[in-house]
């Protein structure tokens, strides 16, 4: 047999393509924000506009008010500012002036004493209504405090003056003058708090003064005091925290911390007040009204002359006579209103045994109260 011939292999016919260039294309990258540009901007703070002026003349107060009261060049409606409970006396219309007038004890002034001054205060209540067709306002409520201070000395030069001595008991008291003053203060209650304002759960520390100089020694007693968002006490809203001749309620109805402190001097009485706002007001704003009473020191402690606290689910006088404190649950209706501010008259050469008593009533405010931060 023949063995078959064995030719060798033949080249392929197929061969592997080989790009003339290397291959460039690659997968597209992610896309990259653009880098934001630096812009020169620095936030400006507003700055208070000197837009209020104050006269003070020997009996009245002339205050002049910038229609642009907040320098921001919007005129305000003369409607929406008061002075106190008081419209504008006049306009300066080629100024953009309002013009307001009042004697030193009206529109709602009320009247401090310090060793050296009068200081008679108003209040600029500056409250914007909504844009006409619209809910909406541009500004925010604002109140402005104007001070008057008068000397209580002055330097006078006379002739040499015989003094006319007249028995003391031939004098009626009640002819005498009175200063009856509340202050804020301090939380170590060593000095008249710079500030009037507070966040809700602070504790007001209030002070209540009758001045009486050479008056015969007088302790002085909170009766009732109510808390409104106005100067004007008969207001609504309103709360009545001391009631029922000296008795501090609040403690009672909201469980707070609000008491009076332990007596240190007959004519001044210290009490405290848990920081408050009314329900849906946003102003945070409150006044303070209370009227304080003073007999004399030696008169003694009675159910209408009495400072009582509610601490720990019993009453507690402020001197220490609890049993006056006892009527204090037998309460009258809240809100009750506080009677004219007047004094007791009586002549001290009448033989009798009612005791001598003089009465005020003292608003403090406004007090802004600012929810805490969260």
């Amino acid at each position: 047999m023949q063995e078959p011939i064995k030719h060798p292999p033949k080249d392929p016919q197929q061969a592997k393509q080989t790009f003339e260039k290397p291959l460039t294309w690659r997968y597209p990258a992610d896309p990259q924000p653009e880098p934001k540009a630096e812009v020169p901007f620095e936030l400006v703070f507003p700055v208070a506009a000197a837009s209020v002026a104050v006269e003070c003349r020997e009996r009245d107060a002339v205050v002049e008010v910038k229609r642009d009261l907040f320098g921001i060049g919007k005129l305000i409606n003369p409607a929406d500012l008061t002075l106190g409970t008081c419209p504008a006396f006049g306009e300066d219309q080629a100024a953009q002036v309002l013009i307001y007038q009042s004697d030193l004890s009206n529109c709602g002034s009320t009247l401090a004493l310090t060793e050296d001054s009068l200081i008679y205060t108003f209040t600029l209540n500056y409250i914007p209504q909504s844009l006409p067709g619209s809910s909406v306002v541009r500004t925010s409520r604002a109140a402005v405090i104007v001070e008057c201070h008068y000397q209580r000395k002055q330097d006078v030069s006379s002739l040499p003056l015989q003094p006319l001595w007249i028995p003391f008991s031939a004098v009626k008291v009640s002819e005498e003058f009175l200063y009856f003053t509340l202050k804020l203060l301090t939380d170590d209650f060593n000095f008249e708090r710079p500030s009037n304002m507070y966040f809700l759960g602070d504790t007001i520390n209030i002070e209540a003064t009758v001045e009486q100089f050479f008056h015969t020694p007088l302790r002085v007693f909170v009766n009732n005091c109510v808390a409104t968002l106005s100067s004007d006490v008969s207001s609504f809203p309103r709360y009545a925290f001391i009631e029922n001749n000296g008795c501090l309620v609040d403690a009672r109805i909201t469980d707070s911390s609000s008491r009076f402190l332990d007596r240190h001097a007959d004519n001044k009485l210290r009490f405290q007040l848990e920081a408050f706002r009314f329900q849906n007001v946003e102003s945070g704003i409150i006044y303070i009204t209370c009227q304080l009473e003073a007999p004399t020191a030696a008169s003694g402690f009675t159910t209408d002359q009495r400072a009582c606290s509610y601490v720990n689910g019993m009453w507690r006088e402020a001197s220490g006579v609890n049993e006056v404190c006892e009527s204090c649950d037998v309460m009258t209706a809240s809100g009750q209103g506080l009677s004219s501010p007047g004094r007791k008259i009586r002549d001290v050469s009448q033989e009798s045994s009612e005791s001598y008593k003089w009465e005020g009533q003292v608003t403090l405010g406004p007090i802004h109260i600012k929810e805490k931060p969260q």
